[in-house]
């Protein structure tokens, strides 16, 4: 069992910074790839970064290429998504989670085994 727990979001403006950090506690959690979800209101949840368990490989939605940066730290088995010149169309509720078999479809939710209750985004123009 892996214990998913997201931190670091709230409100900015258009055009400001967020880092989000994702503390994924439990055995073998450092050997999962990871990934980043996010829902709007009354959207789907869509996929927004993926990173493989050795942070060999990072994989993007393509409205957020050049602005976020995902990243790992397998010593502390914390996931990092850097979020840089924030647009009114992030605002949604992020979610971090593990896939525990490392199945590559990392666009897919139903590939992951382990989910965060989600955290806040909000940006204002």
């Amino acid at each position: 069992q892996v214990n998913v727990v997201e931190s670091g979001g709230g409100s900015v403006q258009a055009g400001a910074s967020l880092r989000l950090s994702c503390d994924a506690s439990g055995q073998g959690s450092r050997n999962y790839d990871m990934g980043w979800f996010r829902r709007a209101p009354g959207s789907e949840r869509e996929f927004v970064a993926a990173i493989t368990w050795s942070g060999g490989s990072t994989f993007y939605l393509d409205s957020v290429k050049g602005r976020f940066t995902i990243s790992r730290d397998n010593n502390k088995n914390t996931i990092f998504l850097q979020m840089n010149s924030l647009k009114p169309e992030d605002t949604a509720v992020y979610y971090c989670a593990a896939d525990r078999r490392n199945g590559q479809s990392y666009r897919i939710p139903d590939s992951y085994d382990y989910w965060g209750q989600g955290i806040q985004v909000t940006v204002s123009s």
